[in-house]
Order: structure tokens, then sequence, then C-alpha cells
């Protein structure tokens, strides 16, 4: 018998907002061909270790790294979109491969700047590419916080599949493919290597793949990507099966046109000249001294700042080993730690309810009481020392026993002790805590720099934070980032000798300090400032407006969420209600449907924290061939988005379908609820799944809105026919635009062509809204589309009612929205649906026609 294995948490690699991988607009990662798991907006630029585990590979460009825990499960980090074609520039690699590391151990340090300008998206993927060894796998929503909050559950198979390299020996006549040159500007990097694995499963044949004397496994990705290929690489496939002449023939075929990616990146070699000085700092790094008056560290809070150094001497204590009567010095300890308490408790109210701020300090009231500390100060009393030696030395052991432990927050939890025993120190003894004088755009710089000194900085003075101890899940760093404060930990010990006064500019996000600033850095750092600034004041002003443009033309920007988090999440982002609530996370990596009262609870969290006010729609559970549940026997089709898919499944399902639309009308009493159903194709699936609301209703008698998702072409020729059966629709561009254009979204060698903005799409959309309004049903749009600001403008002037975006995206959409002209955007739509190509669209949007 297996013995049961214990889940494995994998933790958030970068602090940031989680983003579902199906909204990553790379389809590789969004149909899950490289693996399932999730993906990070990050605000941080220091990768950390998700797991325990050994290095097995790191991508020659720096950009990917994948991690093998003992259980044998294989944990790829991937920063970015397109970021191999960076070649490494703004990456800066700390461990190698066959490196073994510990959970929240820094593996990669990249330019978040420099990769969000140069790449397509900073968007980080983590993603478990081995996925057949787990038999459930649960995903965290929200915000987390790197080193510290669990990303992904996994709860493990009940056996491990661990990666075995291509067995050589064969089992049969091997066949061989000719030697093929990869044209892939970046060798078979995260993309092209999914694309050729995925097509390689099709066939029952046993396939290699080859570069020189390193052999891998052609139907692993991750293997691919091992061999660290690069363009123009000589390759060669092997096949041993009944298919293997079939299936060598494809793949090769499918090697020689680049698997799917665009060859024709000769721009790519120039990317290195483009490269600003900080950020090839950045990567140097500062301690080789690579840029004159550069200290490098790591991001701990982002953001730019010009100001002058201003260093933090921590205070040193005298006091006496030996002290009075045991009551005595008891007494002295027992009311320096009331008066700390009452100090802590004072910045804890001054820090707001419910922030970081108030969260720490209450930390710090626990600490205090803490009987590691206590006991121990007791026990030392008793022998004679006085209150402050009892206490500095209880404070010091427990402090040391926890900087070395393993784990890394733990480590850094040392900070807080110190913290507490200088705070009592200086009650003890009288001597206050430093206070250096500041002056105005201070950047302050320390050895360490303690939660309380954080805390109490003159907010109106202080520029930017550098610390040389500490690092980004440090209590410091988290006060800094909810400060606004830009701040660097880690940083080279050398920048302690700067003198106070010296000019300088902090970059937080590339963990950068440099002195002496010349006119043109300081221009350009303004310049890159005020902008920041700009928007993000631009973006605050209208996104808790509602949604319309300059001239008052109204358009709802609402957001897709999973859950109630994200739905809280969303509210205080702006968004004025929720547009898609993806049921199907609730049936997801389990082993069995949730009830009807999981389903129920989970609807009605999310309905609660919209309230009355704020619409809800909820889609009916959206799955099918090519994201099967476990528990649900699909049948396996050759072409599963043509198949048994969103409602079909819920029709062909009656019980699991009745079973959702209870718990949706139980939920539905306590918001303004809407069901929506995926996929629709005809005016008879409609009207089934009416049907079977309508007998739901039966039992939950509570009314609601309905609606459907214009996905394949045959709903757009039936608009108006729809139109009469529902109250609204909701356009999914993601799904529209496959169908639209005959091109599958995880095609090998066609995705990249898949492209919401071509004409034929958006006449999609001008058809669909026109048969809405004519019966005067509103329409919106959730797809990723929805999300793009180039895209607005044309949606807008298509006459879309609803915007429902990402929860990242929902300021900048607003601000969008507030900068447009009603009349001009159905103009440039208009213009643009008369086009040939996407790009010509593009290329009318840039140029503002």
């Amino acid at each position: 018998m297996l013995a049961k294995q214990s889940p494995v948490n994998v933790l958030a690699p970068l602090s940031g907002r989680i983003v579902p991988i199906e909204d990553v607009p790379d389809p590789a990662f969004a149909q899950k061909m490289v693996g399932d798991g999730l993906s990070i907006d990050p605000a941080t630029n220091l990768v950390l270790a998700p797991i325990d585990g050994l290095v097995i590979d790191l991508h020659a460009s720096r950009h990917a790294v994948v991690i093998e825990a003992p259980s044998g499960v294989r944990i790829m980090v991937h920063v970015g979109i397109d970021t191999v074609m960076l070649d490494g520039k703004g990456f800066d690699a700390l461990v190698k491969k066959g490196d073994a590391v510990r959970a929240g151990q820094p593996l990669l340090r990249f330019d978040r700047e420099y990769v969000a300008a140069n790449a397509a998206s900073v968007l980080t993927e983590i993603v478990v590419v081995n996925g057949e060894c787990l038999a459930q796998m649960d995903k965290a929503s929200g915000t987390v916080e790197a080193g510290k909050s669990v990303l992904l559950t996994l709860h493990l198979a009940g056996q491990t599949a661990h990666g075995v390299a291509l067995s050589m020996e064969p089992d049969g006549e091997w066949l061989h493919s000719p030697f093929i040159e990869l044209p892939n500007p970046a060798g078979l990097h995260a993309r092209p290597a999914a694309m050729l694995a995925k097509a390689a499963r099709q066939f029952a044949a046993r396939i290699g793949l080859s570069c020189g004397a390193l052999d891998a496994d052609a139907k692993s990705a991750v293997d691919i990507m091992a061999l660290a290929t690069r363009q123009g690489d000589r390759v060669r496939l092997r096949g041993c099966g009944a298919d293997a002449a079939q299936a060598l023939e494809q793949l090769e075929r499918l090697l020689r046109d680049g698997c799917g990616e665009r060859v024709d990146l000769a721009h790519v070699a120039g990317l290195a000249n483009a490269m600003p000085p900080a950020a090839a700092t950045a990567n140097g790094v500062a301690s080789d001294t690579a840029l004159r008056g550069a200290f490098a560290g790591v991001c701990a809070s982002p953001g730019l700042a010009i100001g002058q150094i201003v260093q933090w001497q921590s205070v040193e204590f005298e006091f006496e080993e030996f002290g009075g009567a045991y009551d005595e010095e008891r007494g002295r300890l027992s009311n320096a730690l009331r008066i700390a308490g009452e100090q802590i408790l004072s910045l804890s109210v001054a820090g707001g309810e419910g922030g970081c701020q108030a969260d720490i300090m209450e930390a710090h009231l626990a600490l205090l009481e803490d009987p590691a500390l206590t006991e121990a100060a007791d026990a030392s009393l008793r022998t004679g020392t006085s209150a402050p030696t009892a206490w500095h030395r209880a404070c010091q052991s427990v402090a040391q026993r926890l900087a070395q432990h393993p784990s890394p927050q733990l480590r850094e939890r040392s900070a807080d002790v110190r913290d507490i025993g200088t705070r009592v120190l200086s009650l003890l003894t009288g001597v206050g805590r430093a206070t250096p004088v500041l002056a105005d755009r201070s950047i302050v710089l320390a050895d360490d720099l303690t939660p309380s000194d954080t805390v109490s900085l003159d907010r109106s003075k202080v520029a930017g934070l550098c610390t040389v101890s500490g690092g980004p899940t440090s209590h410091v760093a988290i006060i800094a980032r909810s400060m606004g404060i830009p701040a660097i930990c880690g940083m080279d010990p050398a920048a302690l000798s700067l003198g106070d006064g010296t000019p300088a500019v902090l970059d937080g996000s590339a963990g950068l300090l440099r002195i002496d600033p010349d006119a043109e850095l300081l221009a350009d750092v303004t310049r890159r400032m005020e902008a920041t600034a700009a928007l993000r004041q631009a973006n605050a002003q209208v996104a808790h407006r509602l949604g319309c443009t300059r001239d008052g033309h109204r358009v709802e920007v609402v957001a897709n969420v999973r859950d109630a988090a994200d739905a809280q999440e969303a509210i205080a982002s702006g968004a004025e209600g929720v547009g898609l609530l993806r049921s199907e996370f609730l049936f997801e990596d389990r082993v069995d449907a949730p009830s009807e009262d999981e389903q129920a609870a989970a609807y009605q969290a999310v309905a609660t924290e919209l309230g009355a006010a704020r619409k809800l729609i909820v889609r009916t559970l959206d799955v099918g061939g090519d994201k099967p549940l476990r528990y649900l026997p699909l049948p396996k089709e050759d072409n599963p988005f043509l198949g048994l898919r969103g409602i079909r499944v819920s029709l062909a399902y009656p019980e699991l379908f009745r079973t959702q639309l209870h718990a949706m009308l139980r939920a539905a009493p306590h918001g303004d609820l809407h069901i929506m159903f995926p996929m629709v194709s005809s005016l008879d699936e409609v009207l089934a799944a009416k049907r079977m609301v309508r007998e739901a209703q039966e039992r939950y008698a509570h009314p609601v809105k309905i609606g459907l998702m214009i996905e394949v072409p045959a709903a757009v020729a039936m608009a108006e026919a729809l139109a009469k059966e529902v109250d609204f629709f909701s356009i999914g561009t993601n799904d529209l635009a496959q169908y639209t254009l005959a091109i599958d979204r995880g095609h090998a060698k066609l995705a990249a062509q898949v492209d919401a903005l071509h004409p034929a799409v958006l006449k999609m959309i001008e058809m669909t809204v026109a048969g809405a309004h004519a019966h005067g049903k509103w329409v919106g749009v959730c797809g990723a589309m929805a999300s793009d600001p180039a895209a607005t403008a044309i949606l807008v002037g298509l006459g879309i009612d609803e915007l429902s975006v990402s929860v990242p995206a929902i300021a900048a959409i607003k601000a969008e929205l507030a900068s447009l002209d009603f009349e001009a955007c159905r103009m440039l739509a208009q213009r643009v649906i008369k086009l040939g190509s996407a790009a010509q669209v593009r290329q009318a949007i840039a140029a503002g026609q």
C-alpha cells in the first residue's frame, strides 16, 4: 500500500497580485500547455524559490527556472512573456543548475522596469510542469507576499512521476529524422518547447529529441528546455512505435517552422544596446563596481527617488552586568515592558485598523509577552544580573536562533526581536533611540532599520530607504511598500561609507543606488517620476467614478473574478460590479463535484461583498474536453473545441447543472445575481437551459436575469433571435477570435495570428451589438480584449455597454475611457473595421487615426 503523501505548499516567488493562468496573454500558458498553475503581476523583482528542491533547469536567458521537489513535483517560474527574447538582459541568476535550494531562497533578480518596457508583459507564471503526479491543486487568489504566502497547495497522487530521461535502449526499431537547424531566435524556450511537447503527446510512439550529446523526452517541455538550445543549433528527432514515422514527419515540420513562434525577430540582437545604464548595472552587480558610483541591492519597495544620503547610526547601550535584588530588577524590567507596550500600542493605533503597520505592531506586543523572552530574562535575573543585562541576553539568544533558521521569513523575524529589545533597553538605560536629523528628500541609509524606526520616520522628509541587512519579506520592506517609500535591502556594505548629504538617485524597482548623478540622469529620472506620478494621479482620479467617456457616454467597468477575495479587491480598485465570476474555480483540481451547500456559500460570499447595488454575473460551468474535470467522464475528442463544451456539458449532465442552478438561486437574494450560459451556439440550447432555470425556481423562487456568452459565429449570426430570449450578452473575445479565424489558440504554428483586433472579429462584435440593441438588450465584453487599453476606443465605438476586466486593469481602463470622445470612437471603429488585418488596425490605433 502506498503511504499517503502530505500536500506540497508552493510559496509565492514574488509579491504582487495573482492573475489566473487562463488570463495570461500567451497561449502556451493560458491553454496550460506548459502546465497548470497561476500567474503573478509582480510588485517585487527578486524571484524566490517556491519550494525546497533541486534546480533542474535554468534557462540561458535567466528568465525561467525549474525546481524539482523531493516528491518529484516540478515547478517552473517563468518571468514575463517573451522575455527569452531579451537574451538575459535585465536578469541576474543567483543560482545555477544542480543547486539545492530552500523555499524562500533568492533564485533570480530582474530589472522590472526594463523588462516591462522591452518584453510583452512582466506577468510571471508559476506552473506545475508534470501535472500527472497531482490529484488536486488548490489555488490562492488576491495578493501575495514573496516567500510567505502559499500560492498553490498540491495534493499528490498515489505515486509521483519523477522526471526520467528518455531511455536510449530501444524496445523496437528507432527511426531518425534528418538534422534540423533551429530557427527560433532564443532556441526552444517555454512556448516552443510546450508546443513541441503538446504535438508529440498526440502520438503513441516514444519520441526523443537530441542536441549534441544531450537527449530529451520530446513529450516533456521541461526536458526540451533543459537542452538549452539556441538559434542555429542542430537537433534531431527519433521515434519508436507504430506511428513513429508519422510523428517524426509532423514534428520535423513543426521544428523547421519554429514551433509556432515568429522567426523573423532580427531586432532581438539589438536589445542589448537598448538597456539603460541603471539596468545594466543592476544585473552587474554593484559589488563589481560595473558602474562608478553605483551600489546594488534587492528591491524591497518599488519606485524612484532623488535626494541626499542620511546615515542612520544605531545607538550603543552601556549598562552594568549585575544589579540589585531580584525584586528590584524584576520591577524595573516589568515597568519597562509596560511602557514599551504602551508605546507600541500607540504606533499600532497610528497605523490605522487593518493596516500592515498595525499588524506588525500587534506582533511586537505579543513578543513582549513571549515566554521565550520573559522566562529567559527572569531566569537570568535570579542569577543576580541587572534588568538590562537579563533582557539583552534573552533577546540576543532568541534573535540568534531565528537568524539561523532555514526559513527566510523566520530569519527576518530576528529583526523584530532586536527591535523590541532596543525599545526596552532604551527605557531601562535612559538612552534614546537613534533619531537622525532628516532634511527634505532624505535617502536614509543604514546597516539595519527596525520596524519601529521605520514607522517613526517623518514621511514628509523621507524619499527612500536603503539597508545592508534585511530582505524583501522583512517587516521593514512591508512597511516601506505600504507607505509608498522606494526601498532597497541587501545593499553593498560599502555604501555605509557614504557621507551625509551626498546627492543620490534611488531606483527601488531595479535595486540600485547611484550617487552624484549628473544632469542627464537627474533629468531622465525626474521625467520618469513625473510621468509615473501623473499616470497614477490620473488613474486614481477616475478609478472610483462611474465609467464614461469625457463627453458623458456611459460604459460600465466591472471585473472578472474567481471568489469573494477577488471581488473585495475589485471593489477597492474601483470596479462597479462583477461581469464574470468563473464558477469553474469551485469544480477544478478536486476529486468530486462541489456540493450545493458549498457552491451556495461561495456565490453568496461574493454577492454579499458586492451588495444589492452592484451586479454579479455568475457564469455556469465552462469546461470541456480541453479543460476536463477528473470526476466528469467527458469523452476523449479529436477536437474538444468543437465538441462537448460550455453549456453543452451542463445540458448533458443535468444533475450537475441542476445543483449549480439551485446554489445560484439560493445566493441570489443576497445581491443582484445574474446567470450567464457559456458557449451558446443555438436557440435550442438557450431554451433548454432557461427551462431548467424555471424548474429550479420552483424550489428557490427568486427572480434572476439571464444572459449568454457570444463566443461562436453561429451566436453572432443569430444575435437578434437570441436577444429575444435573454437579458444581456457578454462577448468572450478569446474564443470568438479563434472560432471566427478558424485557428486554435493553442495551435503550434498559428496561435500568434489569433488577434481579437482582427477586422473580422471586430465585425462580429458590431453585429452582436446591433442584434442586442435592436431588442433593448445590453452587451458587455469579458475577454482579454476588454482589459487592453489599446482596444478601449474601438469597443466603445462599436457600442459596447460594459467592459469586464482583470482587477489590475480597472483604473487604467477607466482612465482611458475618461480620455475618449464617443463620436471620435465611433468614427475610429468604422474606419478600422474596413481594414484588412489586425496589424493594420493596431497601426491605425497607434497613429490615432
